[in-house]
This record gives structure tokens, sequence and C-alpha cells, in this order.
């Protein structure tokens, strides 16, 4: 682990205490480790050591505190007490039953941002209920938005439940709220529901709908792989190419670059021709492997990307040149986003860290108060 005081990032001084999970929590945590707050990690006795190749568990120390026990409370407290940010991802009540409630919490800190990640959200017909990312995107619409050609739903990973519409609103909420608090000097809760950041995500398709550019019938839009400039097709060598040509110009640059010269490629927009031109290029990318299209489409306004694989994309020459991807104690892994131009974000340590002390960390915390004080 790095030197905290050290840290580059521009939420250095930022002080995180995170009651350790699964999902958004993590990713949360990771991504304020990467922009340089101090995170500390809650775990369970015994669980505190992770795996070095637990990347989203990067960046920060970690304490084990047994939450049954009152002196490991009164330690959790000493630690929120000094924090600037509270994260925790329990069922709601699970805090208060503890005695780490918000209401417990910030009398002892009135300016903490207490983050709450969940699902359902606090409150709601399904707010005790179990659930994952899978179920949150169901309700919301987006899960039936991901589907294959013979109409079965795709589950687009744990990335627009887990971390588009939970880690990152989280994220978004807290350093809204710090920014609030260093104002008024009064923090709050941060409600961060997956449904409710999966809904926000879809505001754009809930316009399209309401302007009559979208419908409920799925593959037959404009980016759901109805629009057959809009979608990936198979390649000669079983490769794909993603096209997503379109504005009228990007259009214009694929036909040329693609030979795609028939008349009926001219009306792009009209729908009921799409069925023949998705016929008609599926054949025609079939015609060649993945890296010939690749050398004629990728890095011109055609709009066109071969994919990847998941584990091959490292290897993509833009991500090389640009370091997306860092070696970092043997084991490559994505690196920190987005980027800073005079207070660089870094990764602060390996995840596999032996836990520390609580007084520990308190004696920092406490000594670099009395410094910035001073």
């Amino acid at each position: 682990m790095k030197d905290r005081s050290a840290a580059t990032g521009p939420l250095r001084g930022v002080r995180v205490v995170e009651f350790a999970g699964i999902g958004p929590g993590p990713f949360a945590s990771m991504l304020l480790s990467d922009m340089g707050a101090d995170v500390v990690s809650i775990a369970r006795p015994g669980q505190g050591k992770r795996d070095v190749r637990d990347f989203v568990n990067r960046g920060r120390r970690v304490i084990e505190l047994d939450l049954k026990n009152p002196a490991h409370i009164a330690q959790a407290l000493d630690l929120i007490a000094a924090a600037d940010v509270l994260i925790e991802g329990f069922r709601p009540q699970v805090m208060e039953r503890l005695g780490l409630g918000p209401d417990v919490v910030l009398k002892r800190n009135p300016k903490l941002v207490y983050g709450r990640m969940t699902g359902w959200g606090q409150e709601g017909p399904l707010a005790q209920a179990a659930g994952h990312d899978i179920n949150y995107i169901a309700i919301t619409g987006a899960l039936d938005s991901f589907r294959a050609a013979n109409g079965e739903t795709v589950s687009p990973l744990n990335l627009v439940g887990d971390y588009g519409g939970g880690a990152l609103y989280l994220v978004v909420g807290v350093l809204a709220g710090v920014i609030e608090a260093r104002a008024s000097g009064k923090g709050q809760v941060v409600d961060a529901a997956m449904c409710d950041g999966v809904s926000s995500m879809l505001t754009m398709f809930h316009s399209m709908k309401a302007t009559g550019r979208w419908t409920d019938e799925p593959r037959t839009n404009l980016l759901d792989g109805g629009a057959p400039f809009y979608r990936t097709y198979e390649c000669k060598d079983g490769g794909f190419m993603a096209i997503g040509a379109l504005e009228p110009q990007f259009y214009a640059e694929l036909r040329k670059l693609a030979g795609l010269d028939e008349e009926c490629y001219d009306a792009q927009m009209d729908r009921k021709g799409w069925p023949n031109l998705h016929e008609k290029m599926t054949a025609l990318f079939k015609s060649k492997t993945r890296d010939e299209w690749a050398a004629i489409l990728e890095g011109s306004d055609a709009c066109a990307a071969a994919v990847r694989g998941l584990f091959d994309a490292p290897s993509h020459p833009h991500l090389a040149a640009r370091q997306t991807f860092l070696n970092v104690d043997g084991h490559v892994q994505p690196a920190p986003a987005p980027r800073f131009s005079r207070t660089p974000s870094n990764i602060q340590g390996s995840p596999a860290v032996p836990p520390v002390d609580a007084a520990e960390i308190l004696s920092q915390w406490s000594q670099a108060a009395t410094a910035k004080a001073s």
C-alpha cells in the first residue's frame, strides 16, 4: 500500500469508511480510491486479506471488526466520526440495528455524507427483498431492451445495474454531498438505488418514445440492433465488426469504404427497408475476415470497430497507446478513469494488504488533522 500522504488524485484528503460488500459498493470505493480518497474498508473477522487479483478491492486499507461486538462497534463509530463519507450496501435497517444508522452517526459527525447502496432503495414494496443486478434492471425495462435475434433477453453483464445505475450514481451522489457539506456544514443521506439509477439512465429512451422515435418491439429501433447501420456483423472468420454509422456523413463514409453502392442504401432512415439492408450487409461482411474489415474501416469516419475479446482488449493499439490497462504487481488491470491533468489519479495499492488496526488509522487521521489545522 502506498503512503497515503503521496496520493495525488483530486480527492486527496477525503476520508471514506466502506463497509465491505459485493457489487456496486466495492466498485464505487475503488473509483474513490483511484481518485485519491483515503478509503478504509471494514470487513468481517477473517475476511480482511484480499487476493492480489481482486482488482476491484484495490487501493484501500482494511480493518476487521465484528459488528456484533460492542467494542468493535465503538471503534467503527470512532472511524466514522473522523470520516467525510460512509458507504454501506446492506438491506434497509441493518445499519440501524447495528447502532450505526444515520441518526446515530450524524450526531457524532454532522458533516458526514452517508451513502446507502441498494438495489431496490430504502423504501418501497420490494425494499426488503433479496435481489441482484439482473432483477433490478428487469423492473426498469432495461433488460427487456437487450435481446438476441430470437427474442431472448441477454444479460448485459452487471454493467447496467451494479455499476452504471448503482456505483456511478452513488459516487456522483456522495461527491455532490461532500461539496454541499463543505458549504453548509451539514451532511446527509444519499439513497442510491439501482432501480432509480438505471431508470435515470433510460431518460433518453423515454424521450424518444414520447416523440414517436422508439417502439416497444425489440430490435426494430435505432440503437437496439434494428438499424442496419448500428449493429454488429459476423465476418468470414467468425469475428465481428461493430458498425455505428448513425449520422448521414458517417453513413456516407461507410457506404464509400464498404462498397454499399446500390440505390436501396440511399434511404438510410426508411425503417421499412431496414430488413433488406440488414440481409445484404450480413452477406457482405461475411465476405471478409474481421481483420480485413478492420483494415478497411477502423480509424475512419465510418464509425466502425472490430469486436475484441474481453481479455484481448489490452493489446488493442489504441488502448495500449493510451495505457488504458496497467500492469501492477504482475497483473494486468484497467487503469483509473477519468483522467485529470493536474491531479492525476493512481492505483493506491494492491488488494492483498494485511488488515490494519483501527487505532492506527485513527492516529494517522488525527495527526493529519492537527497538521492541517496548524
